[in-house]
């Protein structure tokens, strides 16, 4: 489904890291891709209708074990050529061949697409299993970092675990880990979901305290229903905090109390997070728009607007 505008693929896209710098605070919404003709003609409503808020970038994920390889490059291609969005493609290691890795490297590069999320990535058909790596692949993020920068003017985005990733035994290993992907050469990171505040704040204190001054721009996602939960331990490996729980289970049988509930959370973590000086936020969206559109307009933000003008209507 066509956004009603001519193919015009712009002679330079933005990277996310010459958009960080600019000193604006950076407002994204994150995508998957659909598994069915329906669930595409939904992604694109959406596309549509957030596209109007005029955030800084959107990023498509990429499915475990390379599942949605091809509608991920698809949908990252028409963003970039059909729509005014900075498209940003996540891209994991799992299953891949270096060779194969850096084809996909060149078809982004050929699509005029410059922003690269780069994730190891879960093994397919059980996202706590154990990690096998490609017998001609990579074993690490930091090395999937490398190989993108060596390919060419490219913009690299990693992950962030504020609990800490699922396989890392201990927090100061996590913390370890993120830093040498950072040194590989990743420009910012977004965080795996997260629904308190101290969580974002004490992973951004370990990293600076290893001396790592990378950008973390933080990832959420409203809770709409109570189902949410569950799922947000699956994806991101962290137990969901006890605290907020107990708030959702106060009106779990109500699910428009939960809805209300869900928006009003996000909204106070949101202003939480940007008042303490994070440099932006990302919306974990689930290919649906009226819960982040929301949480959007609830957070004054005006879009364009310089972060100064952000910071003050979030203090007024």
């Amino acid at each position: 489904m066509a956004l009603g505008r001519p193919s015009v693929l712009p002679d330079r896209v933005p990277t996310v890291r010459e958009l960080l710098a600019a000193g604006d605070r950076s407002f994204s919404f994150e995508f998957f891709p659909p598994k069915n003709a329906e669930g595409e003609r939904q992604l694109w409503r959406v596309i549509r209708e957030l596209e109007a808020l005029r955030p800084t970038f959107v990023s498509v994920t990429y499915g475990a074990g390379g599942g949605t390889r091809d509608r991920t490059v698809e949908i990252v291609e028409r963003l970039a050529h059909e729509t005014t969005l900075t498209p940003v493609a996540h891209f994991t290691a799992v299953n891949h061949s270096l060779r194969e890795l850096r084809h996909l490297v060149g078809r982004f590069a050929g699509a005029g697409v410059r922003n690269i999320l780069a994730v190891r990535g879960d093994p397919p058909g059980d996202p706590t299993g154990e990690w096998v790596r490609h017998p001609e692949g990579v074993q690490y993020a930091e090395e999937l970092v490398r190989l993108i920068r060596q390919a060419g003017d490219f913009c690299v985005g990693v992950a962030a675990f504020p609990y800490k990733h699922p396989r890392s035994a201990t927090v100061e290993a996590d913390t370890e880990y993120f830093v040498r992907k950072c040194r590989a050469g990743a420009d910012y990171a977004i965080t795996q979901m997260f629904f308190r505040a101290e969580d974002y704040l004490r992973l951004r204190d370990r990293v600076a305290a290893a001396g790592c001054d990378t950008p973390i721009i933080p990832g959420i996602m409203p809770v709409t229903q109570m189902s949410t939960i569950a799922r947000s331990e699956q994806l991101s490996g962290a137990p969901f905090p006890p605290e907020v729980a107990a708030r959702f289970e106060a009106v779990a049988d109500d699910p428009a109390a939960v809805r209300r509930l869900g928006i009003e959370h996000a909204v106070e973590l949101c202003r939480t997070l940007l008042a303490e000086g994070a440099p932006g936020i990302h919306f974990i969206t689930f290919n649906r728009s009226s819960a982040t559109r929301e949480v959007f307009r609830a957070l004054d933000i005006v879009p364009g607007a310089p972060a100064a003008a952000q910071a003050a209507s979030l203090t007024a």
